[in-house]
């Protein structure tokens, strides 16, 4: 899994990156997210993303992947990857097929480690957004794997000011932060699988 060396490209480099030690210190709550991928009308490979709609946190108004906080009657972080995708996009999850799982991310703002999965369906889903999510944003994976989908953008947040950033260009949107650092992996593991 090349996950750390993934993440760490995407990471700004005035971040301090907290150690193993650190995380476990921290307690943090646990989550899921999937990176769903379907075909288009004329077989495309696309992958989905969420616009999420304006809320008092740290994550209001960012792109990110369908997903969310674990829940005890989940059971695995597997299902609440699952459970969240349905709840936020309308995709029913007995139609999804996990594929693998990927490196675990640490998001210190909000203080979630965040379990990634891959999930496939084998048509396009007729999308249903709830309440959580402002737009579904679908991307060619030819878009992420493309070098010019690369850059940085310099950012202010609830947390930092006028940082450089690394950052994807998909869409017309800028995607930073740990969903980055998710594309980031999911991208090199791709190229590692098909050179």
């Amino acid at each position: 899994m090349p996950g750390p060396e993934s993440h760490h490209k995407m990471i700004p480099k005035v971040r301090i990156i907290p150690s193993q030690e650190e995380i476990e210190q921290a307690n943090p709550a646990q989550a899921a997210v999937l990176a769903l991928f379907f075909p288009d009308r004329n077989e495309e490979t696309h992958f989905l993303l969420t616009l999420r709609a304006n809320y008092p946190g740290a994550h209001s108004a960012q792109i990110s992947f369908p997903g969310g906080k674990y829940e005890p009657m989940d059971g695995s972080l597997e299902r609440t990857a699952l459970r969240e995708t349905e709840e936020e996009t309308g995709v029913p999850s007995e139609k999804i097929t996990i594929h693998r799982a990927l490196s675990e991310t640490y998001i210190p703002p909000s203080n979630f480690l965040v379990r990634p999965y891959l999930g496939l369906v084998m048509k396009r889903p007729l999308f249903k957004p709830n309440h959580e999510v402002e737009q579904i944003i679908q991307v060619r994976l030819s878009d992420l794997l493309s070098e010019t989908a690369l850059g940085s953008k310099n950012l202010t947040t609830s947390y930092m000011k006028n940082v450089d950033v690394p950052c994807f260009h998909l869409n017309q949107h800028v995607v930073w932060g740990a969903t980055a650092m998710m594309l980031s992996e999911i991208k090199d593991l791709i190229k590692l699988t098909y050179r």
